[in-house]
C-alpha cells in the first residue's frame, strides 16, 4: 500500500510518500510496524493525538480495518483561519 506523509509528519521522516508492504490488519498495527523501522518513524509516530489518518481518502481512526486499503495517509489537525 502506499503511505502518504504531510507537513510536519513528512519533514520528521524525510519522505512524502513510500509503498510499504505490511501484515497490519489495522492503522494502529501499521503505525507500530512503522515505529520499529527507524528512529525517525518512531519520532514522527510518538504522539497519535497529534495526528489524524485517512485510508483511501476517508478520515477515519487509528483503529480502522486496512483490509483492502490501497493508501493510508498521516497528517496533523487541520486548523483554520
Amino acid at each position: 500500500m502506499d503511505i502518504l506523509y504531510f507537513a510536519w509528519v513528512r519533514e520528521r521522516i524525510g519522505l512524502p510518500r513510500e509503498r510499504v508492504d505490511s501484515t497490519a490488519a489495522t492503522v494502529a498495527e501499521l503505525v507500530e510496524e512503522l515505529r520499529g523501522r527507524e528512529e525517525r518513524y518512531a519520532v514522527a509516530f510518538s504522539d497519535l493525538s497529534a495526528l489524524r489518518v485517512a485510508v483511501d481518502q476517508e478520515l477515519t481512526d487509528f483503529d480502522a480495518p486496512l483490509a483492502g486499503a490501497r493508501e493510508v495517509a498521516f497528517f496533523p489537525p487541520m486548523t483554520g483561519g
